[in-house]
């Protein structure tokens, strides 16, 4: 230890650290590609383990509930735990069993039947685009070049769909690798909530042992923060995008509209991205429906408008409340930022990621501020 105090007090001890991490950040970009295919193959190699964290924190807060609440007089710790972590596991399991029951035949069936329909679908329309083409023409109004473009619009959709239903089984049968990891890391989320307690005490004691007393708190205090804003904007990011799905599966279901259970799931699920994901729920379902019958897409827009905008200036601010408010050009830099980076995971977590940069950049401000002001106040007789 002395030495290293004796060596960082001679004169060209700061050169050299400089010198030295100026060829490092120069080595690091000049083989950025490299460094970065080499964290991608870290990731892919650990994302069996990310996958596993991610699910057991999302499902720690109903764990947590059960512990508190529904076993909290039974004495020992790890029973309580376990009951906990074991009813939790069944309540998921139950539901995941209810909706591939539910849903997954009828997406089958509505992806088959919307593959096998989809040529006498594009020309139904492609006539009726002609005859409004004519109509238009007799009025001196010249539509042949959007016309023209939605014709060869349909046809690159036909070259990228599978020719039947046996293309799309075989082409799912790609995915069993995805769906063996989603399991390890299904098992090792069960083994993360079981042990929860022990893990949070293990990161306590590591950062009472790095951080000084006065960073610990505010580390502590930081990651409570942060805690609260991303499960509270989970939770209710998932209770929006349900809402919006099972209202737009009633609407569609009173109106007799084909398809409403694929295109019900698309909106459900593109409703949790935010910002972009609506509009492209919202395009989706219009394009599939155009196919089937004009008037019930023009509906289907209509009615999708007034449900994103209740759902984003009623709905949503209800249920996040005032927690997650951050400036709308913040979130869509987030969005954008998130998306080049991270894809569709930076793109879903982009408003947690803006409130909690925000946050931390006006308690900056708010330090620097307060500091000043008892500064200037110690200066003044």
């Amino acid at each position: 230890m002395d030495f290293f105090k004796n060596w960082q007090k001679k004169p060209w001890a700061s050169y050299t650290i400089a010198t030295c991490s100026a060829v490092l950040l120069y080595l690091v970009f000049c083989h950025l590609p490299q460094i970065w295919n080499a964290l991608g193959r870290i990731l892919k190699t650990l994302s069996p383990v990310l996958i596993g964290l991610i699910m057991a924190y999302v499902l720690d807060p109903m764990a947590h509930f059960f512990e508190t609440r529904i076993f909290r007089k039974i004495r020992k710790d790890m029973v309580r735990r376990a009951l906990a972590v074991a009813l939790t596991i069944i309540l998921v399991l139950l539901l995941i069993t209810v909706l591939m029951v539910a849903l997954i035949p009828q997406l089958i069936s509505s992806i088959g039947g919307l593959i096998t329909n989809f040529d006498s679908y594009t020309s139904t329309l492609q006539q009726l685009l002609y005859q409004l083409s004519s109509v238009a023409a007799d009025h001196d109004v010249d539509i042949s070049s959007a016309t023209q473009a939605t014709g060869n619009f349909f046809s690159l959709v036909r070259r990228l769909l599978p020719s039947s239903l046996e293309g799309i089984i075989h082409t799912s049968r790609n995915i069993g690798n995805t769906v063996f990891d989603y399991f390890i890391s299904f098992i090792l989320a069960i083994y993360f909530l079981l042990d929860s307690n022990r893990i949070r005490g293990f990161c306590r004691r590591l950062l009472v042992a790095v951080l000084p007393r006065k960073s610990f708190q505010s580390s502590l205090d930081f990651w409570r923060r942060c805690n609260k804003i991303l499960i509270r904007y989970i939770g209710g990011d998932l209770l929006d995008g349900l809402v919006v799905g099972v209202a737009n599966f009633i609407f569609m279901t009173i109106c007799r509209m084909q398809y409403s259970v694929l295109i019900s799931v698309v909106v459900g699920v593109t409703n949790l991205a935010p910002t972009f994901g609506p509009i492209v729920g919202f395009l989706s379902g219009a394009m599939i429906l155009v196919l089937v019958n004009p008037w019930h897409a023009l509906w289907f827009m209509i009615f999708t408008l007034i449900l994103q905008t209740f759902d984003g200036y009623v709905f949503k601010p209800k249920l996040f409340g005032n927690s997650l408010g951050v400036a709308s050009v913040w979130i869509l830099i987030c969005i954008i930022i998130g998306g080049r980076i991270f894809g569709v995971a930076g793109i879903m977590l982009a408003i947690p990621a803006a409130a909690i940069s925000s946050f931390i950049v006006w308690d900056f401000m708010d330090g620097r501020e307060k500091a000043a002001k008892t500064l200037s106040e110690n200066k003044t007789p």
